[in-house]
């Protein structure tokens, strides 16, 4: 089965952190690139982060720069997104993305081919 499963998400106080891995099953992740997308409800999705896989090359969100990281896991097929200084705006689903190829990491969601079904963070004030 082709998929990709975020986890990680849960409840966290404003300023703390939360780590959130996406595993890739039947995809592979390896020479592509893969971002981050965050969506609330009644919001349109919105970009976070991406990197292409050797992590030379990295994209972020403004909104989120300077907080959050985005990394390969220790598992082969695995990327990460190390969230700190946690946010009252941060909440949201987040999900994570295979690019269609290694080279673009902007924001448009039409250069990702594969999703995950998210997973959700709650920062509480």
């Amino acid at each position: 089965q082709m998929q990709l499963v975020e986890s990680g998400g849960g409840l966290v106080q404003a300023g703390g952190s939360l780590r959130l891995s996406c595993e890739a099953s039947g995809i592979l992740l390896g020479g592509y690139a893969v971002g981050w997308f965050r969506q609330d409800p009644g919001k349109e999705r919105e970009f976070v982060a991406a990197t292409n896989w050797s992590g030379r090359n990295t994209n972020y969100a403004d909104s989120v720069k300077g907080r959050f990281t985005i990394s390969r896991g220790n598992a082969g097929n695995t990327v990460c997104l190390q969230m700190d200084s946690l946010r009252p705006e941060d909440p949201a689903v987040y999900y994570c993305a295979r690019g269609k190829s290694n080279r673009d990491l902007s924001a448009a969601d039409g250069n990702f081919a594969y999703w995950g079904q998210g997973t959700q963070v709650t920062v509480s004030s």
